[in-house]
């Protein structure tokens, strides 16, 4: 099995719930490989490299994905996501953002804000505004899961720095319509429609 792991991040540091993400990855088994997608953000990738537990680190460092609009960032993980069994994220703002998207391209259900992995396709979440635990399985073959970081242990960030990949901007993505957000003013977002 190979999960990936879809990094949190502010395009400068790496978010910690995406260390407690790493560590549920971990409990699925096999290799981790951790997305860092972004804009300037070499840094968070060499930081995700020295996370115990992940074999790869995928950095796309691209202006459409400075901000993590939803709509780029799923359809950039669909392009990578014949390559792996499980892919999750952080049950952030972000996370929860993107990963709906990535379930409904892929035709598949999500699994939200998991707090304990059983086994492969076996997990526990919350239900009824956690006041009930629901032991959940999937017969999908590809897991899409956002994880409760409150649930897991953070993964050490200490290890020995992997050799980082860098992904151009997929050609898949070369004939689809972009969104590329422009923020004349933090408190107005306006949204430009690019074919590449």
């Amino acid at each position: 099995m190979t999960v990936l792991v879809y990094a949190d991040h502010d395009n400068a540091a790496l978010g910690s719930a995406t260390l407690n993400t790493v560590t549920a990855a971990a409990a699925l088994g096999g290799d981790i490989h951790v997305l860092v997608a972004g804009a300037g953000c070499a840094a968070v990738a060499e930081e995700a490299a020295k996370v115990n537990g992940v074999a790869k680190v995928i950095l796309v460092d691209d202006a459409i994905y400075e901000n993590a609009l939803a709509e780029n960032v799923a359809d950039l993980i669909v392009g990578m996501a014949d390559s792996y069994d499980a892919i999750l994220a952080p049950a952030t703002t972000v996370g929860k953002n993107v990963l709906p998207r990535v379930a409904a391209l892929l035709d598949v259900a999500q699994i939200s804000e998991i707090t304990e992995v059983v086994s492969a396709d076996t997990f526990v979440r919350p239900i009824y505004a956690g006041n009930a635990m629901a032991t959940v399985q999937s017969s999908d073959a590809k897991k899409v899961i956002t994880v409760r970081a409150t649930a897991f242990a953070a993964a050490a960030a200490e290890g020995v720095p992997l050799l980082l990949k860098m992904l151009p901007l997929l050609p898949m993505l070369a004939s689809q319509p972009l969104l590329v957000p422009s923020f004349p003013n933090q408190n107005v977002l306006s949204l430009h429609l690019l074919r590449l």
